[in-house]
């Protein structure tokens, strides 16, 4: 117990004094069937959970909850669950990501408006890390992290399936007329097969990871899987551990410092992460007052090596085997001191402290500085007169030969007109077009959906190719590979270069120069920009229009710009009277 005193409870303003108010408080309370021996005194820990019978990758919360409240009691707290939006990447429409700021808004707003002295926040698939960690920064209150954890392994016909990877990659087959309905049929069912997150380092385990190199989990907590006993062990640890901290007063913004956002940004490169990192990691950052931004993140992905060999971007390897031979612990203690192990975390020590006895037990899978998977990071960013605001590129998961690479675009406005064309064996296209679709950002979209990688045409398909140049202003699938442009800014929608592309137009990616260009003239440039006509609004009421209005581009993380913390004054306690 240590700084607070019962007294000292932001719950207490609920129910401590001896007035009509708290009066009435304590007898609702009483109504749920507690006596005040139940709360008293005690932290009120809020357990929001982002449970829903359509979100597949949380499907084991309704049981884990229950781990999570066993720890707030015998800690001495006082647990509530508070059902939270569940924005699931497999079912929500258009995109999830069009609903990540509600998230981070229903977050705040419920645990400001609650008598909640702290929170343990129950999340794993994509959008929700990001959406709920956003919230409680901006709320304030002491917060922990329980990772969902990933699924195991998939497999079918003696063959390990990877979520999303070997989607793409037999879908293709399939397209190419190599797979049949039967096999396409057991694929299916074996490629997902416990509850969990996606088992490649796609966006969630992706996202998880920052979170645990942050400080905001139990140290290795985003490793372990959904399903296995130690994650209900973890989620025990939560409950115990919450209580701990808001006797401790250890809250948000002592965690999630400059260093912390360096760490989790070295993390994220070192385990090859998804591009999704990138807007969600600035989001992260602004909310805490961290002013990360994308060319920061370049610089990292330069001189940190990718050390996970997890697919995608690794070969062989999937978040089971990666958690077995020693977890993220293990990969942050291969790192050293390339990370501050001096940053503060949730335990109440330093990441170094927490990394003490961590082992690698396959250097397969968690590889030596001196052996990486890819010399520099995950991630690439681009400038150009097609960016120039940027653009980020996966080059440890997609062919070398395109690293430098010029040829015609062939461009889209929309997703519809994109696959209708893909699927024409008889269209116009060869393997050193550039496949371009537009219209796909966070306005455009609208949402930011996970459309950039584009499929590839039919006709090359069935020639043999499986991979080309693809450019988008859309986000891709952190499960996804190939050589896909994406998150272009300004995007499309709003004016962007992008906008004044045209199909036959040559564009020319230059990575090692970190440039992307379309070798049209300024001249050129300028008469179509004065002839650009600006998209009818795809929103004219309820939430999208407010999206709409708010949303930042890519590069700016995608927040609400009245949310970010330099917007204006904290919103501060509510009146209770």
């Amino acid at each position: 117990m240590n700084g607070k005193k019962p007294e000292d409870l932001r719950s207490a303003r609920w129910f401590a004094p001896d007035d009509l108010r708290s009066f009435g408080h304590r007898s609702r309370m009483m109504q749920l069937g507690y006596s005040e021996e139940d709360f008293k005194n005690k932290p009120v820990i809020g357990v929001l959970n982002t449970w829903s019978e359509l979100n597949t990758c949380h499907s084991h919360f309704k049981e884990r909850v229950q781990d999570v409240k066993r720890g707030v009691l015998q800690a001495g707290g006082f647990p509530v669950e508070m059902p939270s939006l569940s924005v699931d990447e497999s079912f929500t429409k258009p995109t999830s990501m069009l609903y990540r700021n509600l998230l981070a808004m229903e977050t705040e707003e419920m645990i400001r408006s609650h008598p909640l002295d702290g929170v343990v926040l129950m999340g794993g698939c994509d959008k929700t890390t990001p959406g709920l960690v956003m919230g409680a920064i901006s709320a304030g209150v002491p917060m922990i992290y329980l990772p969902a954890g990933p699924m195991l392994r998939g497999n079918y016909a003696g063959k390990i399936l990877g979520s999303g990877s070997d989607a793409w990659k037999y879908w293709d087959e399939r397209r190419a007329g190599n797979v049949s309905d039967a096999e396409w049929t057991g694929i299916q069912g074996g490629i997902a097969r416990s509850a969990g997150t996606c088992m490649t380092m796609g966006t969630a385990s992706t996202m998880t990871a920052i979170a645990d190199a942050m400080g905001l989990t139990l140290p290795g907590a985003s490793s372990i899987p959904a399903v296995d006993a130690g994650h209900q062990r973890m989620g025990a640890g939560c409950g115990r551990r919450i209580v701990e901290m808001v006797w401790e007063d250890l809250t948000p913004e002592k965690i999630i410092t400059d260093a912390a956002c360096r760490n989790a940004a070295v993390v994220a490169m070192a385990t090859g992460c998804s591009t999704n990192a990138v807007v969600h990691l600035i989001a992260m950052a602004r909310r805490a007052g961290v002013d990360l931004t994308l060319n920061d993140l370049d610089a990292l992905g330069r001189i940190t090596p990718l050390i996970a060999n997890v697919r995608p971007a690794g070969k062989d390897y999937l978040m089971e085997d990666f958690y077995y031979a020693g977890g993220l612990r293990a990969l942050m203690k291969q790192l050293g001191d390339r990370l501050d192990l001096s940053a503060l975390t949730v335990t109440g020590k330093s990441m170094g402290e927490n990394l003490e006895g961590a082992v690698v037990y396959n250097h397969d899978v968690i590889r030596p500085l001196d052996n990486p998977v890819y010399a520099e990071g995950s991630l690439a960013v681009l400038r150009g007169n097609l960016c120039p605001d940027g653009a980020v590129i996966k080059p440890a998961a997609c062919d070398p030969k395109f690293y430098v690479h010029q040829g015609p675009a062939l461009v889209f406005d929309s997703y519809p007109e994109m696959k209708a064309a893909i699927d024409d064996e008889n269209l116009d296209v060869g393997p050193d077009h550039v496949l371009v679709l537009r219209n796909a950002g966070p306005l455009g979209g609208p949402g930011f959906p996970e459309w950039g990688m584009l499929p590839i045409p039919r006709a090359l398909i069935k020639q043999g190719h499986r991979d080309m140049l693809r450019l988008s202003d859309a986000r891709m699938s952190g499960t996804s590979y190939g050589a896909c442009i994406l998150h272009v800014a300004p995007e499309s929608y709003v004016g962007g270069p992008l906008a004044l592309l045209r199909t036959g137009d040559i564009v020319r990616l230059n990575l090692p120069e970190r440039r992307l260009d379309m070798l049209v003239d300024e001249e050129e440039i300028a008469r179509r920009r004065a002839a650009w006509v600006p998209p009818r609004p795809r929103f004219e009421r309820g939430y999208g229009y407010m999206f709409a209005r708010h949303v930042t581009q890519a590069d700016k993380g995608c927040d609400f710009d009245f949310l970010q913390s330099d917007f204006g004054r904290p919103a501060g306690e509510p009146d209770i009277f």
